[in-house]
């Protein structure tokens, strides 16, 4: 019952679109996605996972950017589908990394839990050796299941400056069954992963979100150690959130609390007294 109770979950949990909405293709100086311009200031990769995979990331840069979001997005879009809301945030925001799970758009293999965690670890791993970004730069923002390997990297991650769970889910199989325990062949069990994250947690959820129930987002922010005020969007679903004109403005202020708290930490810091 178990294998088959988990086998349904994993099933219902990746819709990637098909066929993919852009390519990945080769060329001088590195690699090209569809659908964005040369001059668009994006760097695009595929990377290696523990899996043999391979999993494609787009860093969205800005010029005086602070922080670096790494975006794991729904269980139904692929990097294509996401490029106009990626546009408006990196303009809003000033920070941006997304990536394809596996089997999602020009990336490699199938997609499943586990290979979503190698996905944003291989992510995390090339933002820390190509650009130098450490954990205490950095914000996780996870959409639907994509809160699943967000809360894997953010409970591993000690220092880490932020987490946003955007219609997040308590586990796989509490989406499907209000169980009120964590039945060992459940996927996705942030409902006792996030008790381990130690960073501020801002969480966003549709009141009226008829695929997963606002009360896993107020179960997930009663349950973070560090709790951000919270966005209740009074009607929202569970697609359209980002329509709110009070999605962006909240999250501009938790990245503008996050970039004050990342400077203020940094003046704290014990100086090396030279003599």
């Amino acid at each position: 019952m178990g294998n088959v109770t988990s086998s349904v979950a994993a099933r219902l949990a990746f819709f990637p679109p098909e066929p993919a909405t852009y390519e990945v293709a080769a060329e001088e100086g590195g690699l090209r996605m569809t659908g964005v311009l040369p001059d668009a200031n994006v760097d695009v990769h595929a990377l290696p996972t523990r899996a043999g995979t391979r999993v494609v990331a787009a860093f969205w840069r800005y010029p005086t950017a602070r922080l670096t979001l790494l975006y794991s997005h729904g269980n139904a879009a692929d990097l294509g589908q996401m490029l106009g809301l990626f546009m408006e945030l990196r303009s809003h925001l000033r920070v941006n990394i997304i990536y394809d799970y596996s089997g999602y758009g020009a990336s490699t293999g199938k997609p499943s839990e586990y290979n979503t965690y190698y996905d944003i670890e291989a992510v995390y791993d090339c933002l820390k050796k190509e650009y130098g970004i450490g954990q205490e730069d950095l914000i996780l923002y996870g959409q639907s299941v994509g809160s699943g390997p967000t809360l894997h990297l953010a409970s591993r991650l000690e220092k880490l400056r932020g987490v946003v769970l955007h219609s997040g889910i308590l586990s796989g199989i509490r989406v499907l069954y209000p169980v009120k325990v964590t039945l060992w062949f459940d996927i996705f069990k942030n409902i006792d992963k996030i008790k381990q994250v130690e960073c501020p947690v801002l969480v966003i959820h549709g009141t009226a979100d008829d695929i997963v129930d606002f009360s896993h987002g107020k179960r997930l922010w009663e349950l973070a150690k560090e709790k951000y005020e919270p966005l209740w969007v009074k009607g929202g679903g569970h697609c359209n959130l980002e329509t709110y004109p009070e999605y962006i403005r909240h999250l501009r202020k938790f990245v503008n609390a996050m970039e004050k708290l990342a400077k203020e930490r940094a003046t704290k810091a014990p100086q090396t007294l030279m003599i």
